[in-house]
């Protein structure tokens, strides 16, 4: 949420009024919409990636602002805490050989941020969640002195009325509180940006629902948090319950959280806006000064702040963008799903793949939303998260008589989604290298059934084996996970354990 928010006072009437300019805002895309006015296809993606800053011993280093200011690029942002930081890489037309460009500016771009973290003895790690990050290092004093983020954590805590509770039970256990929003910095993610004709856009996005359980089985790479070993990707339960506005009684009412996968397939775009507006009161009640129907009966294209504000405090895994450029609105599919890293071609390729399995899907003559339950899939994505790489999906049968069957997901990936996504790929234009070699990626991680997860956990329990303690363990994973991932080979090919101790000669 980059809108530029100033800390204050909200006042009662502050949200009946900003309700009421929200309810403009909708219906001021809904002319847009019934108008066409929105812009052609240019086949544009975009992508955004959240980073931890780590010292040479593992641990966080609380001093994002010290490091953006030695970085000096627009490119690079404050997050929510202060041992996050974000890279944003310009959009790109998807064709030719954009995704060998992208790993290119991704290398360049990351090299030079960890060049000026080590200046103040620190480093750029790409993780989903960093494996030392202690409970003491997620309280609102380490978050980034950001007006938003103080509003923002200020008004989710008063919608909550009451302490934040972690109940996350995985491999093992960890049950906790917070007073504050901080445990939501410890999700860090790649955002994959698709700009979606309204005609499209519906596809698209029940196509993107369907990829993220596949997403999660092959990229998982969050497996720690506090000191416990929970789901292969523990940023959904994690983001979640740190951003939950609802106490026990309203979530035993099946009020929905603000985080969520959603509960239907749509038909359009505004389904999903309008979904936000019904369900989800806003947290950010700040009113812009813009008339969205004058100025549509002057001709000109409205910014929906109001809109674009309180959509950006409802975090769906795949989330509608209204955004207007160059004097040209535009619809955008926001794909949250993916933990960062572990390396740049990892990340490349599960670019490779999302934007390549979503073309496809979304072409389908019958589409795979038309056999497959919506509660299907958010079971899909609830097992993805559970179990990474060894989850178990549902997906439509083939033949005559149809149903759905349970298969595991690699051998999906293996049987049918990779397949679809290099149909996808030669549909948006990309070139068969840059196809055959990230997708080659995904292939090898499900055959040998190795993701980012996997290696930590795996790491992680060769060090305890070893005689470590668990924080020694940790810091000793996150270290080696550090150094590979700076070598910069796919993680399907990392020696799994601790870096061996030279031999002495003689």
């Amino acid at each position: 949420m980059g809108e530029k928010v100033v800390a204050g006072t909200i006042g009662l009437s502050d949200r009946r009024r900003y309700r009421e300019k929200l309810q403009q805002c909708l219906e001021g895309l809904a002319r847009l919409l019934a108008e066409e006015r929105f812009d052609r296809p240019r086949n544009l993606m975009g992508l955004e990636i959240e980073l931890n800053l780590a010292g040479p011993d593992g641990m966080p280093r609380m001093m994002n602002a010290q490091v953006l200011e030695r970085i000096a690029s627009r490119d690079f942002q404050t997050e929510l805490a202060m041992f996050n930081l974000e890279v944003n890489i310009a959009p790109h037309r998807l064709e030719g050989r954009v995704f060998d460009r992208l790993a290119e500016e991704l290398r360049t771009s990351l090299a030079y941020a960890h060049r000026k973290a080590n200046e103040v003895d620190a480093g750029i790690v790409m993780i989903g969640i960093l494996p030392t990050l202690a409970r003491d290092d997620l309280v609102s004093a380490n978050l980034s002195d950001v007006d938003r983020y103080t509003l923002l954590n200020d008004q989710i805590v008063a919608a909550r009325g009451e302490d934040f509770t972690l109940d996350i039970e995985g491999v093992e256990r960890l049950k906790c509180t917070s007073a504050s929003i901080a445990p939501e910095a410890a999700c860090t993610s790649v955002q994959l940006h698709l700009q979606v004709t309204p005609d499209r856009f519906a596809d698209v996005w029940n196509a993107a629902q369907l990829a993220a359980a596949a997403q999660i089985v092959v990229g998982a790479n969050s497996p720690f948090l506090f000191g416990r070993e929970l789901w292969r990707e523990s940023r959904p339960p994690l983001f979640q319950q740190s951003t939950d506005t609802r106490p026990p009684e309203l979530q035993a009412q099946g009020v929905r959280p603000r985080t969520w996968f959603g509960e239907r397939w749509i038909s359009s775009a505004y389904d999903l806006f309008e979904e936000n507006l019904r369900f989800f009161p806003p947290l950010l009640p700040l009113r812009d000064e813009e008339d969205p129907m004058r100025v549509l009966d002057e001709g000109g294209i409205p910014s929906l702040a109001e809109l674009v504000l309180h959509n950006g405090t409802v975090y769906r895994w795949n989330r509608p963008v209204y955004d207007v450029a160059d004097g040209v609105p535009h619809l955008r599919v926001e794909n949250r799903v993916l933990p960062a890293g572990p390396t740049v071609i990892d990340v490349v390729a599960n670019t490779v793949f999302y934007y390549g399995l979503v073309r496809a899907l979304a072409a389908e003559a019958r589409p795979v939303w038309t056999r497959l339950p919506f509660e299907a899939a958010a079971a899909n994505f609830d097992q993805a998260c559970r179990y990474g790489i060894d989850a178990q999906l549902e997906w439509p049968r083939h033949g005559r008589y149809g149903g759905v069957t349970r298969v595991p997901g690699v051998q999906l990936v293996l049987d049918e989604l990779l397949p679809l996504a290099a149909a996808g790929l030669d549909a948006w234009g990309i070139e068969p290298a840059d196809r055959d070699l990230y997708l080659g990626v995904i292939e090898e991680r499900c055959k040998r059934g190795v993701n980012g997860a996997s290696w930590q956990s795996r790491t992680f329990h060769k060090a305890l084996e070893s005689g470590m303690g668990r924080d020694a363990a940790l810091a000793a994973t996150t270290k080696r996970y550090s150094e590979l991932m700076h070598l910069g080979e796919p993680v399907h090919t990392w020696p799994v354990g601790l870096r061996e101790p030279a031999v002495p000669l003689g």
